[in-house]
């Protein structure tokens, strides 16, 4: 399962204070105070430093293993969490603002997941709700077209990923090496989409939507990630 093992030593290979500092600001820049929902909320950094700001934090996972070190927290109290498929939005609340942040969008892997996921997202917003999501710019294809390797180490258990591009896919494949011997695989699978068809698919089902790359761009340009901005109408 995704984010099962990973989900354990996730924090301590990835944490950037920095980042998540820089996601608060930008999502205080254009989604107002309120109930807000964020999808695949991982292991919950953005969202209680969102909570912290004033938002009413909901948040949600495919992972339970995720939920659950989001939950032992400080500040966790604050958030509702619960154990959510993103492509299933079984709920009945409206929102003031949904995000789906850090790449979470590129697990989806087909066109009409992504369909469904926004006509789900714009049912589920108040009038003049905001929709964030980001996503891996075309330019993360180039970077990993040969595989790049990392190791790292934490709680005792040493670890080894690797990433590779391959058409419009980006495979990541974690290797857990436990002190006794044994060992754990997990891969991780995105699609990495083009921009056209994402504001198409957005403006489809009613989104006004406006595109900033790696935070500060606007427009769609060369870097990391593009950032959509969605209000519904």
């Amino acid at each position: 399962m995704m984010y099962g093992t990973l989900a354990h030593y996730y924090d301590a290979l990835v944490k950037d204070e920095d980042a998540s500092m820089a996601w608060v600001a930008f999502i205080e820049q254009h989604v107002k105070k309120g109930k807000v929902l964020e999808l695949a909320c991982g292991s919950g950094e953005i969202t209680i430093a969102l909570a912290k700001k004033g938002y009413e934090m909901h948040a949600s996972d495919l992972s339970a293993e995720m939920i659950k070190v989001a939950k032992q927290k400080p500040g966790a109290d604050i958030v509702e969490w619960n154990v959510m498929d993103m492509r299933n939005m079984a709920m009945q609340e409206c929102y003031d603002g949904i995000l789906c942040l850090c790449d979470s969008f590129n697990y989806l892997l087909k066109n009409s997941e992504v369909e469904q996921l926004f006509q789900d997202v714009y049912d589920h917003l108040k009038s003049d709700g905001c929709f964030v999501v980001d996503m891996h710019s075309m330019d993360r294809l180039a970077e990993f077209t040969e595989e790049y390797n990392e190791a790292g180490h934490a709680y005792d258990v040493d670890i080894q990923w690797t990433i590779q591009s391959e058409e419009d896919r980006i495979y990541q494949n974690f290797a857990f090496y436990y002190p006794d011997g044994t060992m754990d695989l997990e891969q991780h699978i995105q699609r990495v989409y083009e921009p056209k068809y994402i504001l198409a698919a957005l403006r489809q089902v009613g989104f006004e939507v406006s595109v900033y790359t790696d935070f500060i761009h606007k427009g769609i340009c060369e870097g990391e990630k593009q950032f959509y901005i969605c209000r519904r109408k």
